[in-house]
């Protein structure tokens, strides 16, 4: 039997001697991943909190056996515990020296505190300085993936670790995928970085590298130096080794510079800057420089410059800025950037200020776009100002809106009109809404001015333009619903009908320059828009009934699993106002049909579709429709077909029709190992567009991903295209990504990005309200 022995306090003045219940098995709570390596002992420590009238600043010693001398020096034997604080040792014996205020402690041996656990051989602690050495150390830290062996290690007065002859690494026990060897580590608790000197890197029990100093992470903080390396080779850029270095400025500043060697083009160097301003604005600097690139005709400079920052004053303002600028139409189809991807092809210019109160808002913007690939301009808004204004229930449960615009637009080329644009729109709004349906009335009158100039004196545009249009809008849904079966199963199903009569009055607009307006598209949301056109230099006239309705299917958990939607315009009169003013508009008694459909077919499958089909002439002006297998968050397999006629390739300038099928899966083929592929096919011109294959092992030290891309390569017809071999219509390219957790590396690789890498990014076709 096990016998406890209690000192009385007049033993030993500043130390409180204690029993404590029955030892329990230690348990550990909220583990940040599965990875986490937790240490393997089973030995607990006394639980302080359980004992009344214990300070921080006492020691508290569990022993079966002691003995003490007065004033002197106290043995303790068999299950030793010691706890001051959070800090807790065990041990088969300990010494207490109360004059040299000094504690040995060893056989199985285990020291914790809140940042770490350590096992050794012995133990030697000065109470005084708080500051420990042990040696034949293990240790772990908590709620980390680090732990590694020392032949000493100290523990300083500040909690920080010292060890020497020791070793290092997140990969689990057992496993040396990778080790990092050292004669000292010096890791900051606080910090939470370590300092390495005279290391070796072993990957698979090979040395691979020899290191004399360097720090590394042993928790998410940032830190200063260099990230892992990834490799790549492609037909356009060839061998590609970049290696980014990382700068933690100051808690609000960052940044990270990579020097991007391409064999075939030479030094691409790109910088990103993130900062923080106050609490509430945050920012984005980016510049990325090319200074010769030999791939291409003369050798030219190529650039980007970007800078992105928002934000919030106080309470009422809000600010954004957002400014791009590359210095040839091609950039991004060539080069790897770290801002935009080689299907965008218009870079934004916006810098705005916004001022918010209950029943008002205003905003002052400028913009300009730049649209990389067009010979044609846009128009620079230069500045704009909208004020907007809303009072619910003002008359007799009537809403009243007034929106305002005040927009100056100028060009770079002098040739063009300016114009500057007042734009008022006061509004009368009646909503009735209830749970069978609803009514909207809504009145309009907008109002416009422009202000016009222009040094072509045969221009048809007048100086001066006053345009007064009225516009009525009635809009009216009502909701069915009824309980019906399928294949044994119950569900509701609703019968949403709505309808929109819209009528703007015609006047004649073709005095007025087209400064930010195009046609919108013509879905089955957008046909109960209240109108044709976006911007406001074309208000189309409008006389039009539009009719639809969706249905839905929800099960017994009310969760939506069918929904289709179908709707059509009626005109009563053609709309006389076009856009371009040179073409003259078919006369038509109808829009296009348009339907959609979004359905979870069974079990894992889901199916999802558009169609907007010309009844009048009876072809398909786009269609397109995805099918997704999906058994588990990871595992997807998609089948997707669209279909766009008449469509501008911006490569040649032709009008073309788009008939592409595509399949995109990610797949787990272990836990450890992922496979992601797409590939996308052109069914008009026979021929394969894209292709992706990915592959991504990770552990939980280290991962690797390996892909190969093939895909259609854009390119915009300007000087820069004229390289010396002449420019490939498509390009291919395999790439390599390392990293070693816990080394500096750029993080996990995840699927999600793979999944988005190509000219076709992943989309989720579903929406369904669940």
């Amino acid at each position: 039997m096990q016998i406890r022995y209690f000192l009385a306090l007049c033993l030993l003045p500043h130390y409180v001697f204690a029993q404590t219940p029955a030892i329990e098995e230690e348990t550990v709570e909220n583990r940040l991943a599965l990875c986490v390596v937790e240490p393997p002992v089973s030995r607990s420590f006394n639980d302080r909190e359980k004992l009344s009238g214990i300070k921080d600043t006492d020691i508290v010693i569990i022993s079966d056996n002691s003995s003490a001398s007065f004033d002197d020096k106290a043995h303790f034997s068999g299950d030793v515990s010691f706890s001051q604080g959070s800090r807790h040792i065990a041990a088969d014996e300990a010494i207490l020296d109360q004059k040299k205020q000094q504690l040995n402690a060893n056989g199985n041996l285990i020291f914790k505190d809140e940042q770490f656990t350590i096992t050794a051989e012995n133990l030697q602690a000065q109470m005084s300085s708080s500051s420990a050495t042990l040696d034949g150390a293990e240790y772990w830290f908590h709620g980390q993936q680090a732990h590694g062996d020392a032949q000493k290690l100290q523990i300083t007065s500040e909690n920080n670790l010292i060890l020497s002859g020791t070793n290092f690494t997140t990969c689990p026990p057992g496993d040396e995928s990778w080790l990092l060897e050292a004669d000292m580590i010096k890791i900051d608790s606080e910090e939470e970085w370590g300092e390495i000197w005279n290391a070796k890197l072993r990957i698979a029990d090979v040395p691979v590298m020899y290191i004399p100093y360097m720090t590394i992470p042993v928790s998410d903080k940032r830190k200063t130096g260099f990230l892992f390396p990834s490799f790549s080779t492609s037909t356009t850029n060839g061998v590609q080794i970049s290696t980014p270095y990382y700068w933690n400025i100051a808690p609000e500043y960052d940044l990270t510079f990579t020097p991007d060697v391409m064999s075939s083009r030479g030094l691409f160097a790109k910088t990103e800057l993130r900062y923080l301003a106050g609490e509430q604005q945050n920012g984005q600097l980016n510049v990325e420089y090319l200074g010769n690139d030999r791939k291409l005709f003369n050798n030219p400079e190529r650039y980007l410059f970007h800078w992105n920052h928002q934000g919030a004053i106080d309470e009422n303002w809000r600010v954004r800025a957002n400014y791009t600028d590359v210095s040839d139409n091609n950039y991004f189809n060539d080069l790897n950037s770290d801002v935009n991807r080689s299907t965008d092809n218009q870079l934004s210019r916006i810098g705005e200020a916004s001022y918010f109160e209950q029943n008002w808002d205003f905003n002052m913007r400028v913009q300009d776009i730049k649209v990389l690939g067009e010979d044609e301009l846009p128009y620079q808004v230069m500045p704009q100002l909208n004020f907007n204004y809303r009072e619910i229930n003002f008359w007799n449960a009537i809403d009243f809106r007034f929106n305002s615009e005040l927009t100056n637009f100028q060009h770079q080329d002098n040739q063009y009109t300016t114009a500057t644009r007042l734009h008022m729109v006061p509004s009368l709004t009646l909503p009735i809404q209830g749970p069978a349906g609803s009514l909207t009335s809504e009145i309009k009158l907008l109002q416009t001015q422009y202000w016009q100039a222009s040094e072509d004196k045969d221009t048809q545009l007048d100086e001066s333009v006053s345009r007064t249009i009225p516009q009525i809008r009635l809009h009216g849904q009502i909701n069915f619903e009824r309980p019906t079966s399928f294949f044994d199963s119950a569900f509701k199903q609703t019968l949403e009908p709505q309808f929109q009569y819209l009528y703007v009055g015609y006047e004649d607009q073709s005095n007025i320059g087209i400064y930010d307006t195009a046609q919108l598209q013509e879905d089955y949301f957008g046909l109960f828009r209240d109108r044709r056109f976006s911007g406001l230099d074309r208000i189309a006239d409008a006389n039009q009934l539009t009719l639809g309705f969706t249905s839905r299917f929800l099960d017994e958990a009310n969760l939506e699993k069918f929904k289709f939607s179908l709707g059509q315009t009626l005109y009563f009169e053609d709309s006389r106002v076009l856009v371009e003013n040179q073409y003259l508009q078919e006369s038509e008694s109808t829009s296009v049909l348009a339907a959609e459909v979004d359905a979870h077919l069974f079990k894992d499958w889901f199916i999802s579709g558009s169609l907007q089909h010309d009844t009048e002439n009876n072809k398909n002006k786009k269609n397109e429709v995805t099918l997704d297998f999906r058994p588990s968050n990871d595992k997807l397999l998609q089948f997707s077909y669209r279909y766009v006629p008449d469509l501008l390739n911006t490569n040649t300038n032709d009008r073309v029709n788009i008939s592409q099928a595509g399949i995109r899966t990610s797949w787990p083929i272990r836990d450890d190992l992922y496979f992601v592929g797409n590939w996308y096919y052109d069914l008009n011109e026979s021929r394969r567009i894209e292709t992706y294959t990915g592959f991504q092992y990770e552990s939980c030290c280290w991962a690797l991903r390996l892909s190969y891309h093939y895909r259609i390569k854009t390119n915009y017809d300007d000087d820069l295209s004229q390289s010396i071999d002449g420019r490939e219509e498509f390009e291919k390219g395999i790439y390599l990504n390392f990293v070693i957790k816990g080394l500096g590396g750029s993080g996990p690789l995840g699927v999600d990005d793979m999944l988005n890498e190509g000219l076709f990014n992943y989309r989720k076709p579903l929406y369904l309200r669940n």
